[in-house]
């Protein structure tokens, strides 16, 4: 009996209900528990269900929306304009308590403006922020945020986006996360004052891991589990890894895949590493979580295929599951205590 449900934006992104509706259909067969709401124009969403021979059951619902956000519209513009849009009425279905999660390919501005409106944020939570999981050199993972909500941030909320990583981390993690802030060098003496400061609030919280600074080549060493910066740097340093590794990987499997005596030679030798190393995919790691909300909100990439949306899908399930918003509450809670007394 299915107990999670998720409203999907299915006319965000690059693709809408091509890639939106197919992943649906995936998530539904791999998450038992699961049931989607699918909010978008019902038209073409019946269309694309009909070319996959999916039928009409009590897991799937549509719900139709008249317009769209556009990826270019700003988000004040959103906010004012957001009425009969799928995204607002998929953040409007968390509110309403109908859903317990919502997914969005949309505009990532406008997602954040429309949950911060809709979702309220929690107690002592001045801005929401991204995060995601990366993959490491170990194979672990090691949480990044804030990955662009946020593109100039204070010490105060850097401190907070750093309580709320290590609240979503533990969920995962055998110990207690390691909190590091990213930086131009791992001394004391480096980095500027906004980094600093937010080292002296995390260096007087004993209930938070905190290691220290790390720099950007420390990154997926499995260094710390959870790094802390603004948005700017987070999204910069984030499209950069990510497109380091789609280089490498479609590099190696184009090597792989050439018909020539070099290509059946790096089949021989690399093939087992070209598996190994399909862990750098980006689309594995699909779905940013706007963390700091009353709700569950996930970002997916824009250009998300059907497998990464449904990893996505997956990372709504798993933060409703863990009642991530109230355990941030609660970590938040405790942390102001100490800093209190």
């Amino acid at each position: 009996m299915p107990n999670i449900t998720v409203a999907l934006d299915a006319m965000g992104g690059d693709f809408g209900p091509r890639v939106i509706v197919p992943a649906a259909v995936q998530a539904l067969s791999h998450f038992p528990e699961l049931k989607v709401i699918l909010v978008g124009d019902r038209n073409a969403i019946t269309a694309q269900l009909a070319s996959l021979g999916y039928p009409a059951n009590s897991r799937l619902d549509i719900q139709h929306s008249d317009r769209v956000i556009s990826n270019s519209e700003k988000p004040s513009l959103a906010l004012r304009n957001s009425e009969g849009t799928s995204m607002s009425q998929a953040i409007d279905a968390v509110a309403k308590g109908e859903a317990d999660a919502c997914v969005s390919g949309g505009n990532t501005g406008a997602l954040m403006a429309l949950s911060r409106f809709k979702l309220k944020l929690l107690p002592g939570i001045e801005r929401p922020a991204l995060v995601s999981a990366l993959p490491t050199a170990s194979g672990s993972q090691v949480w990044m945020l804030d990955l662009g909500a946020n593109v100039s941030c204070d010490a105060d909320s850097l401190f907070q986006f750093a309580i709320m990583g290590s609240a979503l981390a533990e969920q995962y993690l055998p110990h207690s996360p390691r909190v590091a802030i990213l930086n131009i060098g791992a001394e004391e003496i480096k980095g500027n004052d906004l980094v600093k400061r937010c080292a002296e609030m995390l260096s007087q919280t004993s209930s938070i891991n905190y290691i220290g600074y790390i720099e950007g080549n420390q990154l997926l060493s499995d260094a710390a589990d959870v790094v802390v910066c603004d948005g700017f740097v987070g999204n910069v340093c984030l499209k950069a890894c990510e497109g380091t590794a789609q280089i490498f990987i479609n590099k190696l499997r184009s090597s792989l895949t050439a018909s020539s005596i070099k290509g059946w030679i790096a089949r021989i030798l690399f093939s087992r590493l070209f598996n190994d190393l399909k862990m750098l995919n980006p689309d594995q790691y699909n779905g940013a979580s706007l963390l700091g909300l009353r709700g569950i909100v996930i970002k997916s990439h824009g250009s998300a295929d059907v497998d990464a949306l449904v990893n996505a899908i997956g990372e709504a399930i798993h933060e409703v599951k863990r009642q991530v918003p109230s355990r941030i509450s609660d970590r938040l809670e405790a942390v102001l205590l100490e800093r209190h007394y």
